[in-house]
């Protein structure tokens, strides 16, 4: 299972494991991860799952699509590193993969 560590604004970490197919806001959720809303349940229509993905694995991670880009333009905190969790598949080819979360989702 791919080991996956979300970081919390205020550098507090978790690291939890996650079923290879599942996603990363899945995994938040199913473990009670402060800092991932996911109102919309996973279904890319909200962006209250969004996060950062880590500098040394944003290149690991299938890129963005339109409907995702276009969500992320509404949220607070926008980086080039922004993702929707929901978007973003865990494999086995990111096990050890870091997340940081905003310090809001609103």
């Amino acid at each position: 299972m791919p080991r996956v560590t979300y970081i919390q604004a205020d550098g507090q970490s978790q690291e939890v494991n996650l079923e290879a197919g599942s996603s990363l806001m899945q995994g938040a959720v199913d473990n009670m991860i402060d800092g991932i809303v996911a109102e919309c349940g996973g279904s890319c229509s909200c962006a209250t799952c969004h996060c950062y993905i880590d500098a040394d694995w944003i290149d690991r991670v299938e890129p963005a699509e339109e409907m995702e880009t276009d969500l992320l333009d509404c949220v607070s905190e926008p980086k080039d590193n922004s993702r929707l969790s929901c978007q973003v598949k865990v494999s086995d080819d990111l096990d050890g993969l870091v997340v940081h979360l905003p310090t809001t989702q609103f």
